[in-house]
């Protein structure tokens, strides 16, 4: 939450709060994600600065805080949101999709679970983009709807966490879990356990790494 509101203060700065509303199915969403984060090493949980102290910088900060709110979580639901083809350009579709004879709605799976990959993909931490990344790549395009929507859940938690689940630091979060453990993020934390590449094997990492051009 430090995190987040370092975020929204720089954010405040380019516009108020009048223009922009977010809508209440976000905001469950927006809701989820910060509230997984359970673990932060030998650091201890973070206070926010107005637990500590009251001054004039607290209120400042509250005060872009309010401001720049609805503007973050405009920018996290336009980043999270459903792909449809009637807000993505011809010239953007892969060339396999262009005058192809799928229904809109098979074409809008098929970029779903490509943005997904690319997701898992380009976290911004290595271990994460490799360990995800790879895991994306074999399975999701064969995942049904409800696996796809697991998933997609999983991805939009913050990379820290997704860090924390797969490397065993943290259990599955227990609205991702399911009664027999066959939930996506169970496999993905089972997958881990198993894998050389989960376990660090240098000689795994390096081969994913090359195949991925990654070095």
């Amino acid at each position: 939450m430090v995190l987040q509101r370092g975020v929204l203060k720089s954010l405040s700065l380019a516009g108020s709060r009048s223009s922009m509303v977010p809508s209440a199915s976000f905001s469950r969403a927006f809701d989820f994600s910060f509230s997984s984060r359970w673990y932060r090493g030998d650091s201890g949980d973070m206070k926010h600065r107005r637990e500590l102290t009251q001054d004039e910088v607290g209120k400042r900060e509250e005060a872009l805080f309010e401001i720049a709110s609805p503007k973050f979580e405009l920018i996290q639901e336009r980043h999270i949101s459903m792909p449809t083809l009637d807000n993505i350009p011809e010239a953007s579709l892969p060339f396999d999709m262009v005058g192809s004879k799928l229904s809109k709605e098979e074409l809008e799976l098929d970029v779903r679970k490509k943005r997904l990959v690319y997701r898992s993909k380009q976290r911004g931490w290595l271990e994460v983009d490799l360990l995800l990344g790879t895991w994306a790549k074999q399975n999701v395009p064969s995942l049904a709807m409800d696996e796809l929507n697991q998933f997609e859940a999983f991805v939009n938690m913050e990379t820290i966490d997704i860090y924390n689940v797969i490397t065993l630091r943290t259990d599955v979060p227990d609205e991702m879990k399911r009664s027999d453990g066959s939930g996506v993020v169970e496999r993905i934390q089972e997958w881990a356990r198993s894998s050389p590449l989960g376990k660090g094997d240098p000689d795994k990492y390096s081969s994913v790494k090359r195949a991925n051009n990654l070095i």
